[in-house]
């Protein structure tokens, strides 16, 4: 057998293409843009929601905690600082009526108040 015989016979004759693109430049440079919008689209959301979550769960549980341990402060502030004093995450600040602000406690990176054990009940 030769290597004529071989070959499928819905190819014989077959030459490649003229090496001309399949698609039109603008059509790619289109799909590209929409692909890059789509991903978008399907990240930032997720983003904002997370970002926005931790602001709101930092703030409230800042309150909580000025409100337990600085009762005289006049307010609560939570930042998010990446060169704080346990590393980057969220600190609680208790505000005082003259303005001055006072660490109150770092909340960490994803904010949180830790409970403290209860204490065994004795029902029985």
């Amino acid at each position: 057998m030769s290597d004529r015989d071989e070959q499928h016979p819905e190819l014989a004759g077959y030459e490649p293409g003229d090496g001309r693109p399949l698609r039109h430049p603008m059509t790619l440079r289109v799909m590209r843009i929409v692909v890059i919008l789509a991903i978008a689209g399907l990240i930032l959301p997720t983003v904002y929601s997370t970002v926005t979550t931790n602001i709101s769960t930092a703030n409230r549980a800042c309150g909580i905690v000025v409100a337990q341990t600085a009762q005289d402060a006049v307010s609560a502030n939570a930042r998010f600082e990446i060169l704080g004093h346990d590393g980057p995450g969220w600190y609680c600040y208790a505000v005082a009526f003259n303005g001055t602000e006072v660490l109150v406690r770092a909340l960490g990176p994803i904010p949180e108040i830790q409970r403290a054990p209860s204490a065994p009940t004795d029902d029985a």
